[in-house]
């Protein structure tokens, strides 16, 4: 009996405490994807790689993300914003025009060295949004694209020493 009353205690408490968890919601990413300081206003992107980043990065690595219901619900919501503030933290593709020249071939490279190996879109996001899985042929856009950027910075960064 006293074992019974014991756990009736227990859920009873973890429920209040995911009620009580409802109302304390992480802040949304709800900003100007495409401002002023945008990699596609300085950085030639093909259309054809702009859908694809717009598709698989800019949830987690611009200022505006596409926020889902579950998101409404904690502690989820909460996981979620530290994954989009750790994705702008790397790569903020609305912020990229304020990076230096060396900081933008770094960043660029590193955009190959992800994709690449699967790293990046991470699993845990192409499992939920199945449009941002990157196919072979995507994957090799997005890696030339990011070869020529960084080569573009690098000669850029070589001139000016």
């Amino acid at each position: 009996m006293k074992k019974y009353f014991t756990k009736k205690i227990i859920l009873r408490l973890l429920l209040v405490a995911f009620v009580v968890m409802q109302f304390f919601r992480p802040s949304r990413n709800i900003g100007q994807a495409f401002g002023p300081d945008d990699i596609t206003k300085t950085v030639n992107v093909p259309e054809d790689v702009k859908n694809i980043l717009v598709a698989s990065c800019y949830d987690c690595h611009s200022d505006n993300t596409n926020h889902m219901w579950y998101e409404n619900i904690q502690p989820i919501g909460w996981w979620i914003a530290n994954h989009i503030s750790e994705g702008k933290r790397h790569l903020n593709f609305s912020i990229y025009n304020t990076y230096k020249d060396k900081r933008k071939a770094h960043k660029f490279e590193e955009i190959g060295e992800m994709v690449s190996p699967d790293e990046m879109p991470m699993s845990s996001y192409t499992l939920i949004h199945g449009n941002a899985k990157l196919s072979e042929e995507q994957k090799r856009l997005l890696i030339n694209w990011a070869t020529m950027g960084y080569q573009q910075y690098k000669v850029a960064e070589e001139d000016e020493h």
